[in-house]
């Protein structure tokens, strides 16, 4: 995959200074629809094994820390987001990032009370100590890593903290590759649920802004979560996530394929006018693009 003009540094360590704005939210393409990350609160010890064709995913962590949660991920689209945005701007990036804890927390939609900041720390501390091995964007061949290679934080004598942290090399290029990040909608941040987080972000991914939308079945949608859940317990979240209908940007509905569930995602804006769901395209719209008409499975 191509990589956009960076205009990085020669040294590829040197620090990036987070731009101190509010900039559009960008999710990287490969990690959207995948199970990388856990879809708990409860820390979760058991790896993560995804196999489909020449898609391979292992993740795991030391029991005691817990497996990095998709909450965890905020940091990481927090940092694609200021990545391309430099980019954008034609500034020099680097995989390692500063920025004040209170930018981050407010980026991210989370309060910036005191207890926030320690969330934030064992958040930093999951993603250092949660390991992947995926042949994604690799030719087949095992790549390993961290989400994130290491973290510092640097208190300041006015009570205020920096934290500095560092990129893997896999992810990082994901950031920095022509078409590799898609934005997503700030209200992304404000869903509760892991699984209607983790929808959203298979929506985005496969929907995109096909006016047909995109059909998935049941048991790939439960394959692709990586969910410890038995498939009944786990269909049974997805049907709730149906009926409540909150997901920013796209509309669910439950169909059948012969005895396969079917969950359809559509753009709302694709909707009719008079639809319950439509609302105009937000800022994530794509361009157009070729229509599909299989079922993924």
């Amino acid at each position: 995959m191509a990589r956009r003009s960076t205009r990085s540094a020669p040294d590829q360590m040197d620090l990036f200074v987070a731009l101190a704005v509010d900039v559009p939210l960008r999710d990287v393409r490969d990690t959207m629809e995948r199970p990388f990350f856990s879809l708990s609160k409860s820390p979760r010890g058991k790896p993560i094994e995804y196999e489909v064709g020449d898609a391979k995913v292992i993740v795991r962590a030391p029991e005691d820390v817990g497996i990095a949660t998709i909450w965890d991920a905020d940091i990481l689209i927090w940092a694609a987001s200021q990545i391309t945005e430099a980019i954008n701007r034609g500034l020099a990036v680097s995989p390692v990032l500063r920025a004040p804890a209170y930018q981050i927390l407010r980026a991210i939609h989370r309060p910036t009370g005191g207890e926030d900041y320690g969330r934030l720390r064992d958040a930093l501390r999951r993603l250092n100590a949660t390991y992947v091995e995926t042949t994604i964007r690799s030719k087949g061949k095992p790549t390993g890593f961290t989400w994130l290679s290491r973290w510092t934080e640097d208190p300041q004598p006015d009570g205020r903290s920096f934290f500095t942290v560092e990129l893997p090399g896999w992810f990082f290029d994901g950031v920095v590759a022509q078409g590799g990040v898609l934005r997503i909608d700030p209200r992304y941040f404000d869903l509760t649920g892991g699984i209607e987080r983790w929808m959203y972000r298979v929506a985005r991914k496969h929907a995109g802004n096909q006016s047909a939308g995109w059909p998935l079945s049941m048991k790939a949608l439960y394959q692709k979560s990586g969910s410890t859940q038995r498939l009944s317990d786990f269909a049974r979240q997805v049907r709730a996530v149906v009926e409540a209908n909150q997901l920013p940007e796209y509309w669910l509905t439950l169909d059948k394929q012969g005895k396969e569930e079917i969950v359809h995602m559509v753009r709302r804006s694709f909707l009719a006018l008079d639809h319950p769901g439509y609302e105009r395209g937000g800022d994530s719209a794509d361009h157009p693009q070729a229509l599909s008409t299989g079922v993924s499975g």
